[in-house]
């Protein structure tokens, strides 16, 4: 059995009192400890090396033997150096890998249907079809266009002798210049059409074939994917064991997304309910450089991803006791003070840890609250948002129809906001301009990514006031307005690569987020009075 001790004694006051969330958590000492060991074990693994300098998630759970010893198992997410299985890491839940299984065997015949496609997507044959097609089309738009401009062109000097009282044999020639001109376009229609039917039905002989290829590829992934999913028997605490598609019918009534039961978490917990071990704490850490478009931080630890293992982990830990941090939350006494107010807008400081919007945690939030003291208010209320553990200004439109002139105001840019923030590391330039589109991470909600393909423009300009302590304080100014934009533009490595202090989605978990919403200037919606609001520094 795979049970690692730890190398240093372990303090049975040190134990967990209840089991991680594996969605909001911050590592226990325990964990801590054991993924520094892990580090170490990987560090001496020299045919890895390349593959890890990649990136790769690795996963601790402490859990407690028969003899009540305290240790901890350890599993990577997918595979590593192409194979499910090391000596230092519980085994996969299933090893699709298995070259004797079904799926090697199916997913090479799958390959082969791709290889299929490739050949006769690239057939020299179906290009230099495709490409007399479009040099037909090509000749066909021209001599038309050409040939309707003689006609229009001979039309105006027909017109002009024809206001010239001529003669019934001129009028005669007029009439068989125009029918002979029209019949010249109409049998240049004729030859394109007969042409490129015979073009396209040779074309079409291809991707017909094409297309036949693609549904069968289609259908046999689905049909694999099914099969394979249905290997996934997944155990829980209270030793019930269900396939990762009954899972997700359940949870989500779709089928599980690719790589569902691969990720570390439900390995190790898989490997601890099957070998009778008490799961403790349980925590999962980047190790390597970063992705291309997530933001991932060597040694740093990441909540479990709620596309692939949400519903896994909510069947695995029924029975379990587990933590809630944002506890915290729901019986915070939040104070909303107001800056500014007169008979259409309101100003606000909102503290850090309070909502926007009532959500699934917390029940104070800023919408509920000036929604409770101004009753009579219409609209929408928020005319921007802040994120949960963002502080500072924000604008609050007491009427619908101020709400949509000061809508339309930050939508034009037209109102300006500064931000400062404290970020964990030095950055090269003084101030600059950052630019990377932004999109929601459908598989981690509400992470965002950055893609150049999909995401939406996304502008940062940045000022550096100073450094202590290997730390940057920093003023932001958001151009746009994209959701996490600040907090992803300075930790992405194409940014300030430097998250925000505390965090906990981008960086590292601290007392707070040390970002702050310090100055909101715009025109008055009603007066057209310049209002310029600044806050104290909160940090």
């Amino acid at each position: 059995m795979i049970f690692h001790r730890f190398k240093q004694e372990i303090n049975p006051h040190d134990f967990p009192d209840k089991f991680t969330n594996p969605f909001d958590y911050q590592p226990h000492p325990l964990c801590l400890l054991a993924a520094e060991e892990i580090k170490e074990y990987l560090s001496t693994q020299a045919e890895w090396a390349e593959e890890l300098a990649e990136g790769k998630m690795f996963g601790v759970l402490i859990v407690q033997n028969s003899e009540n010893e305290i240790g901890y198992v350890s599993a990577f997410s997918g595979n590593l150096a192409h194979s499910n299985y090391h000596p230092f890491f519980v085994p996969p839940v299933y090893d699709l890998l298995n070259p004797d299984g079904f799926f090697v065997k199916e997913e090479a015949e799958i390959t082969a249907i791709n290889h299929q496609i490739n050949e006769l997507a690239n057939h020299q044959a179906y290009i230099e079809l495709k490409r007399q097609f479009a040099k037909l089309e090509k000749d066909f738009v021209e001599k038309l266009a050409a040939a309707k401009e003689k006609y229009q062109n001979a039309q105006k000097q027909r017109n002009r002798k024809r206001a010239e009282n001529p003669d019934a044999q001129q009028i005669a020639e007029m009439t068989g210049e125009s029918q002979f001109q029209k019949a010249e376009i109409k049998r240049l229609k004729q030859k394109f059409i007969q042409e490129s039917n015979l073009l396209r039905l040779q074309i079409a002989d291809f991707e017909e074939r094409i297309e036949k290829l693609k549904n069968e590829r289609k259908a046999k992934s689905n049909d694999l994917q099914k099969r394979l999913f249905d290997q996934f028997l997944i155990l829980n605490s209270q030793g019930e064991e269900k396939g990762l598609n009954e899972i997700f019918e359940k949870e989500t009534g779709t089928l599980p997304p690719s790589g569902a039961g691969e990720c570390a978490a439900p390995k190790m917990l898989q490997y601890a309910f099957a070998n009778h071990l008490k799961p403790l704490a349980m925590a999962e850490f980047w190790y390597g450089k970063s992705p291309k478009n997530e933001i991932r931080r060597h040694g740093n630890f990441y909540p479990a991803c709620k596309n692939k293992c949400e519903p896994i982990l909510k069947f695995m830990l029924q029975g379990v006791d587990i933590e809630n941090i944002s506890a915290q939350y729901e019986t915070r006494d939040f104070v909303l003070e107001t800056v500014f107010e007169d008979d259409w807008i309101l100003v606000v400081n909102k503290p850090a840890g309070m909502l926007c919007v009532p959500g699934k945690i917390g029940k104070k939030s800023v919408y509920m609250t000036v929604k409770e003291q101004y009753p009579e208010a219409s609209g929408s209320l928020l005319v921007h948002r802040l994120d949960m553990d963002t502080s500072g200004l924000m604008l609050i439109a007491k009427t619908s129809e101020v709400h949509k002139i000061l809508q339309k105001e930050f939508a034009t840019r037209a109102i300006e906001k500064t931000y400062i923030a404290i970020l964990d590391g030095l950055i090269s330039e003084r101030e600059g301009i950052i630019n990377l589109p932004l999109i929601m991470n459908p598989a981690d909600r509400p992470r965002q990514v950055v893609s150049n393909l999909y995401g939406k423009e996304a502008i940062t300009k940045y000022k550096v006031l100073k450094e202590f302590d290997n730390k940057t304080y920093i003023e932001l100014f958001p151009i746009t307005g994209r959701t996490h934009q600040l907090r992803v533009h300075v930790a992405h490595p194409d940014g300030l690569n430097a998250p925000i202090v505390g965090d906990r989605l981008y960086g590292k978990p601290a007392d707070r987020l040390y970002l702050q919403a310090k100055s909101l200037a715009f025109r008055h919606p009603v007066t057209s009075e310049y209002l310029n609001f600044t806050l104290p520094a909160a940090f």
